[in-house]
């Protein structure tokens, strides 16, 4: 018998509202800051709705400007479902392009590397396959916005 190579299938892209950062300081590890999350949408293909008006990315920035990233929001379905998201992960590159992404300007995702594993966790039965699916996601990072492709791992 052969282990089984897993294969992703998109499954949804999350357009993420963020507002301005609240800065924590210095941290034992990094700087700490929390990026409130403040709605979004959901782009299908198998799952649509909107991201809502609550949760946060707490983010800690290491030394070489590389983030760990630890976020924990909610989506509601276009039918009525709500589904709590964490995802974590981690963004780096070289120094000159993070101070780009610091500044607000939109990088070429290519330039650097966004990527985070994301547990998703509902009670609708209709998504209930959520509960029981890993998903891994690439990101970009825009001005007062992220978007996240989920992938199921198969």
């Amino acid at each position: 018998m052969q282990i089984p190579v897993p294969s992703l299938s998109h499954a949804f892209t999350l357009r993420v509202e963020l507002s301005t950062p609240m800065e924590l300081g210095q941290g034992r590890a990094g700087t700490r800051r929390i990026i409130p999350i403040i709605g979004g949408e959901a782009l299908g293909p198998e799952i649509t709705g909107k991201v809502l008006n609550l949760g946060a990315d707490w983010q800690t920035i290491f030394a070489d400007g590389a983030a760990h990233l630890d976020t924990r929001y909610a989506l509601e379905t276009d039918d009525g479902a709500l589904i709590e998201i964490v995802n974590i992960g981690t963004r780096h590159g070289p120094p000159d392009v993070l101070a780009r992404l610091a500044a607000g300007e939109d990088v070429d995702p290519s330039d650097y590397y966004m990527r985070t594993a994301a547990r998703l966790e509902t009670g609708d039965e209709r998504y209930a396959w959520v509960n029981h699916t890993l998903f891994v996601c690439a990101g970009i990072r825009r001005a007062t916005a992220v978007e996240i492709a989920y992938y199921k791992v198969l």
